[in-house]
């Protein structure tokens, strides 16, 4: 693993309260940022995710999602998609920026910064694996997949 990001003693807004990621008791941690709520894309890596929790869940894995949009956003995404994960509000760009994912992106013919769809995999807040630059469709199948590989190794 070239990556050692460690996870940021601070508090975040999320569609279930304020959070710290320091403060988590899960073992494990599926840390995911996406571009934009309610898009095609991000629609279907939020469903994927939250159809699997209940396998996340028996793996002693918390799964959270980031995005630059607002709570508000997060609980409108939430309550239409039906998700069952909680979702971080990262205004600020501060975990955006910590985790290295906002990226120029063309957008229309337009070079615009954004979020790159990227996901990372934290035991015991240690960083174990990382996704980059992912293809939302079926993405939540190859995680929960990897999971178990990584569980199975240790």
């Amino acid at each position: 693993m070239s990556e050692t990001i460690q996870l940021p003693n601070q508090t975040f807004p999320t569609t279930n309260g304020e959070l710290n990621l320091t403060e988590l008791t899960n073992e494990w941690l599926i840390l995911y940022f996406y571009p934009k709520d309610s898009t095609p894309g991000c629609t279907t890596q939020a469903v994927g995710f939250s159809c699997l929790k209940d396998q996340f869940d028996a793996l002693n894995c918390q799964i959270i999602g980031v995005s630059r949009d607002s709570v508000k956003a997060h609980q409108n995404f939430t309550e239409k998609q039906a998700l069952t994960i909680d979702l971080i509000s990262d205004k600020e760009e501060i975990l955006c920026k910590h985790f290295d994912v906002i990226k120029e992106k063309n957008m229309y013919g337009k070079q615009v910064m954004g979020i790159e769809r990227s996901t990372f995999i934290f035991h015991n807040q240690k960083l174990v694996k990382s996704y980059r630059k992912v293809k939302a469709a079926g993405h939540a199948e190859q995680v929960l997949a990897d999971l178990k590989a990584l569980q199975a190794e240790m």
